[in-house]
Parts: structure tokens; C-alpha cells; sequence
């Protein structure tokens, strides 16, 4: 098993919570999700928004933190169907999706510490 898939496998044990986690460092995305989820999103969707829409949210989010907040770790967004957790890692970023039961930032600094 690769690196990136024992880490994901980390995340998961994280919560019967999580629905979806994907890592993207260096330029190599990997992604899971479990299996029959209600509301789920398609793959295509969520490998556009690992690659494009949480990269640039980090980046935003990160560049204001900078200025005068004391910096930023991480962006909860709540979709209709669950909330996602991405978490800034030095070299790329964390990205998981939770039940909409789970309160996603009981989580935050344990899968940052699995993933750092």
C-alpha cells in the first residue's frame, strides 16, 4: 500500500463520520470515498475541486490570514449534503468530507497531525 493510502486509511479511522478524504500533494492527488453515501457528489466534480477550487481557496484564505489574523490552517465549507474540511499542509492540502451530524473541526488537528 502507497503512502498516500495509508494515510487516507488514517483519516478514515478518524470518524464513522467521514464520508470522502483526498490528499493532494506534489502534484499527485488521491481520493476516496465510502461506499453508499446518501447525496454523494460525482469524481469528476470532486478531482476539479482538489486540483482547482480548494488550492485557491487555501490560497485566498491563507494570503488574508497572513495579513493580520496570525495566518490560516484550514476553510470549513458546509455544502447541502455534508461539510468539507481542507487543511494547508506544506506541500499541498487535505481535503475531508463529513456527515453533517460531525462537527469537522473536532477533527481538524488530529488529520493534521496524521498528514503532516
Amino acid at each position: 500500500m502507497s503512502e498516500p493510502q495509508a494515510i487516507l486509511d488514517q483519516v478514515f479511522e478518524v470518524s464513522k463520520f467521514v464520508r470522502y478524504a483526498a490528499l493532494y500533494r506534489r502534484d499527485n492527488l488521491v481520493s476516496r470515498q465510502r461506499a453508499e453515501i446518501a447525496g454523494a457528489s460525482s469524481n469528476e466534480s470532486d478531482r476539479y475541486e482538489e486540483l482547482f477550487i480548494n488550492p485557491t481557496l487555501l490560497t485566498l484564505v491563507r494570503q488574508r490570514g497572513n495579513v493580520d489574523c496570525g495566518g490560516a490552517q484550514f476553510v470549513v465549507v458546509r455544502y447541502g449534503n455534508f461539510y468539507q474540511l481542507v487543511i494547508s499542509l506544506t506541500d499541498g492540502h487535505v481535503s475531508v468530507c463529513f456527515e453533517l451530524l460531525a462537527n469537522p473541526l473536532e477533527y481538524a488537528e488530529r488529520i493534521r497531525d496524521i498528514c503532516e
